[in-house]
């Protein structure tokens, strides 16, 4: 369970509140007047949260792979070969 306090209430009480989220795990969310601006969360939950978003990321490397070499299929090695050397030339010549 979080808990939402405001920025100056966080500043007043610092120490119980950071030693929650540490020691207790709970993510502490900020508010600034009335709206959220951040959230303080423990170094274990910031490095799963990390992982997860690197997860994703290769997961989606992987789907834009796969894309690719279904479109990609019906050329051979030798039509390959041949568009790089042809792109290499255009490049020498510009």
């Amino acid at each position: 369970m979080q808990k939402i306090i405001g920025v100056t209430e966080f500043q007043r009480r610092f120490r119980p509140f950071f030693e929650d989220v540490v020691r207790k795990r709970i993510p502490l969310v900020l508010t600034r007047g009335s709206r959220p601006e951040a959230v303080l969360i423990s170094y274990e939950d910031y490095l799963r949260f990390q992982q997860i978003q690197e997860s994703e990321v290769l997961g989606r490397f992987d789907q834009v792979w796969a894309r690719l070499a279904k479109a990609n299929e019906a050329v051979s090695d030798q039509e390959l070969a041949a568009d790089i050397e042809a792109a290499r030339s255009v490049q020498a010549a510009g």
